[in-house]
């Protein structure tokens, strides 16, 4: 005989916990299954181990969709603050870094207890290290067979995330259940990760490997200003992240390196004080060493005093630092990718409670629908509204 529960939730980590609070609350009983050891590695992992659980500015603008109006009825309904109030309550304590970051000043794990909390507050059952076998659609909604048993439920709700970091045991779960069922997938592809250079740009950036510097990413129309790192892979660093999102193999990135800086004003004011001065050294004064290096080796004016350029060779030169155009070869794909980008699609859900149009009692929640949010915390509220969302209704 198969156990009996109104919601089964596959997937214990932020969308499929918050979604399993939601549904407790209304008096559902739920189960959670997840073939991890632990629940929210994800959470524990994420901003260095204090978890980036929310990003005050969050909204439509900051999310990556084929349809970009879906994402508006989820957030709205549930907001940073909703989650805010929660954190509060718990008493953790948080701080905003940059950009309306917000990090636990302790430990992402923190997180991890306040929804395990809320969970048991709500009889909620977690069943970690369930091996799943498969899902069936049933007269009075499915069965999920699983190695130790069957479980008959209403509300089916894949939680299973994204095909990111599989490691952590990411698998393509959720578009298999997706198409099982007939609902249609946009093409995945990894996003927030680092971009992957050739040979030959690999050596000739080899002497850069370890520099950070402030920069605009621009990639068509799209630019993120941030942090750019430079790897012996290639480029990373929030900048490289955020744009790698919006970045199709074959096509060029730009970086304008210190975006609020005119370092040709500041060049032009540096030969007037000391014209006999390298350009090299005066540039040093503004960049990391070794790339005022490499720009001046580059332009062959490594060792020219300013007093030899004229304002339109400054100019000319400075152009290079502020529009200097890569071609990466690839990312380092789904191995380091923070999320996944595409998914389930949009067009096949109902926006207000996630559920499939086609099949009641079946939704999807979290990365693996076709939403993907910036860096900074924005999946992770995308990962609370939906889980909300779908709590609220299955």
């Amino acid at each position: 005989m198969a156990e009996q529960f109104d919601v089964v939730i596959i997937g214990a980590g932020a969308a499929g916990m918050m979604a399993a609070i939601e549904a407790g609350k209304r008096g559902r009983r739920v189960v959670v299954l997840d073939h991890a050891k632990a629940p929210g590695e994800k959470i524990r992992i994420s901003g260095g181990g204090r978890c980036n659980f929310t990003n005050i500015h969050a909204g439509p603008k900051n999310f990556l969709s084929a349809n970009p109006h879906f994402c508006k009825s989820a957030l709205a309904r549930y907001t940073p603050w909703d989650f805010i109030g929660m954190v509060d309550r718990h008493g953790i304590a948080w701080h905003e870094k940059t950009l309306g970051q917000l990090f636990c000043d302790d430990s992402a794990k923190d997180i991890i207890r306040m929804l395990l909390t809320e969970m048991k507050d709500v009889r909620a059952v977690l069943r970690l290290g369930a091996q799943i076998q498969s899902v069936e659609k049933t007269l009075s909604g499915f069965r999920v067979v699983a190695a130790d048993g069957s479980i008959d439920c209403s509300s089916l709700v894949i939680a299973s995330g994204g095909k990111s970091i599989p490691k952590m045991g990411a698998t393509g779960f959720a578009y298999k259940i997706a198409e099982q069922f007939g609902l249609p997938l946009i093409e995945t592809r990894p996003a927030l990760v680092p971009l992957t250079l050739d040979p030959a740009q690999l050596e000739s950036l080899s002497a850069l490997a370890g520099v950070a510097v402030d920069a605009e990413a621009r990639s068509g129309k799209t630019a993120f200003e941030e942090a750019l790192l430079i790897t012996h892979r290639g480029l990373s660093g929030p900048a490289i992240l955020q744009i790698s999102s919006y970045w199709r193999e074959g096509g060029d990135i730009r970086l304008g390196l210190l975006p609020r800086v005119d370092i040709a004003a500041l060049l032009k004011a540096a030969r007037r004080e000391n014209g006999r001065q390298a350009l090299q050294t005066a540039l040093a004064e503004h960049l990391p060493k070794r790339l005022a290096q490499f720009f001046t080796e580059t332009a062959g004016l490594n060792n020219r005093p300013l007093a030899d350029l004229s304002d339109k060779a400054i100019d000319a030169f400075c152009l290079g630092i502020k529009d200097w155009v890569i071609t990466p070869a690839g990312s380092e794909g789904y191995r380091t990718a923070e999320v996944t980008l595409g998914g389930v699609d949009t067009r096949a859900l109902d926006s207000r409670s996630m559920q499939a149009r086609d099949v009641p009692g079946l939704y999807f929640i979290g990365e693996c629908v076709d939403v993907t949010g910036w860096l900074g915390g924005y999946n992770f509220q995308w990962a609370w509204a939906s889980g909300f969302s779908t709590g609220q209704a299955a």
